[in-house]
């Protein structure tokens, strides 16, 4: 095997690694809440946590491996993560469980910047598409696999061997890195690190998670609009400090072209509110209406045939059609989904259930592959390194939104309706409208996709192709 081989085989098994950790514990929540006495808000904060680690770590990732040399720092982000998957399967507390997520996003943070940058170095422009596909189907694969293998996992041992399962891949991917990684050669320039940067924008994630999950526990309801009040004061001052610096740790002056900052909204407007709709599915099925693990889990496999389905579609007919048409179908269907949950009423509707896991993933993929394909069309080539980080902050932030816009809302309907955990057995019937609820909500959100893309001139995206003979077709 060649040397370029063997850094996209040791990227892709990281990529896989990541990727299997974030979508593999949602289905272990319910368990989790028996096991550790932990509220709504706090599974929440399984997923937050892991998510916020990776976002604080991703905008370093650059000067880290300018600094450290990639191959170091690519180990110590495995080494990290390994250790801190056994840390979470071993945790007493949830608030434990909590803090050793957080140390993985910070490990695993690093492996698909820092990974992605390596392989693509490595192949020439005209072998990078089939390069993306591979990349592609790993990023399906792992969503799909990994709920239904978690649900297994819960059922036959405990949830604890969900963050044990990570071990041996991690392991499988360091012992490769080890042996087959070349150590960089020295670099003249090291540039500086803008740690004040750093700092204020880690503060004002932090300040904007909490906040929106004290907003939605009872009792926390007022301190949590002060913390939230904090954070966005924290995050003006970073976006208006970081406009003002020639070098800042994040080029945030990208975000005004428009097919880039309407891509992002995209982003954070459907899978991101896919994430938090998947992790309210979990409870409702599981905790509510007693599905097992493991069949709440592979209804993931229909989510992700629909999504590779919609991938597929996106790039035979987004030259032909652009981006607009695309985004409406996938908004629109994305809602339809949701709405399809409505109807679930117990565990054995699962031919509804997988009809309505379908429709998401389609429309979810059509809007992800059409955000893919259209945020760098007009980004310079010597801007993409930074666009990149920027792009890939805003799809972890979104994934941390949605989840915690959702559990906010979940708990605040819980409050008003009196009922203190989504599990009562007395109270099931309950808990079925509340769900419900939250269901119909995250489908009235699509209408604001919607109206982002009325924005976008179809005419001029379709006009940046080279090839203008296809659209007369």
């Amino acid at each position: 095997m060649d040397y370029r081989k063997k850094v996209a085989a040791i990227y892709l098994l990281g990529f896989f690694v990541d990727l299997i950790n974030m979508f593999i514990t949602s289905v272990a929540f319910p368990d989790i809440g028996h096991g550790l006495h932990a509220s709504v808000a706090q599974l929440g904060w399984i997923s937050t946590a892991y998510i916020l680690g990776l976002t604080i770590v991703i905008p370093a990732s650059a000067w880290l491996a300018a600094y450290y040399g990639s191959k170091t720092v690519f180990v110590a982000s495995l080494l990290t993560f390994l250790f801190a998957s056994v840390g979470a399967g071993l945790a007493p507390t949830i608030e434990a469980l909590i803090a050793w997520r957080c140390v993985q996003g910070l490990g695993g943070g690093l492996l698909i910047p820092l990974g992605q940058s390596m392989t693509y170095q490595l192949y020439p422009p005209a072998e990078r598409p089939g390069l993306s596909s591979v990349i592609m189907l790993v990023g399906l694969l792992a969503p799909a696999l990994s709920p239904a293998l978690g649900g297994v996992i819960v059922d036959s041992l405990s949830w604890r061997w969900i963050f044990y399962l990570n071990v041996p891949f991690a392991a499988l991917a360091l012992l490769l890195a080890v042996c087959w990684l070349r150590p960089d050669p020295p670099r003249a320039h090291v540039p500086r690190l803008d740690v004040a940067g750093l700092l204020a924008g880690c503060v004002a994630i932090l300040l904007l998670l909490l906040g929106l999950t004290m907003l939605g526990t009872p009792g926390d309801a007022l301190a949590g609009a002060g913390v939230l009040a904090l954070g966005a004061v924290c995050a003006w001052g970073y976006v208006r400090g970081a406009l003002r610096k020639s070098t800042p740790l994040l080029n945030l002056r990208l975000a005004s072209e428009p097919l880039l900052r309407i891509s992002m909204l995209m982003y954070l407007l459907v899978p991101g509110v896919f994430m938090g709709v998947s992790l309210l599915a979990m409870l409702y099925l599981q905790g509510v209406l007693g599905m097992s693990a493991s069949t709440a889990g592979a209804l993931m496999l229909p989510w992700a045939v629909a999504s590779f389905g919609a991938i597929a579609l996106t790039g035979k007919t987004y030259r032909r059609v652009g981006p607009k048409p695309l985004f409406i179908a996938g908004a629109l269907l994305q809602a339809a989904g949701m709405l399809m949950l409505l109807r679930v009423q117990a565990a054995d509707q699962l031919f509804w259930l997988a009809g309505a896991y379908a429709v998401m993933g389609f429309g979810g993929g059509l809007c992800s592959s059409t955000a893919q394909s259209t945020a760098f069309l007009r980004t310079p080539d010597s801007q993409l390194s930074q666009a990149s980080a920027v792009w890939n902050i805003n799809r972890q932030l979104g994934f941390c939104l949605g989840v915690a816009l959702l559990s906010v809302l979940l708990n605040s309907l819980l409050a008003a309706h009196g009922m203190a955990s989504p599990d009562d057995p007395t109270q099931h019937a309950r808990a079925a409208q509340v769900f419900h609820c939250c269901f119909a909500l995250a489908a009235a959100s699509c209408v604001l996709p919607l109206m982002l893309c009325l924005r976008i001139d179809n005419r001029a995206v379709l006009s940046l192709f080279s090839y203008p003979q296809e659209r007369k077709k």
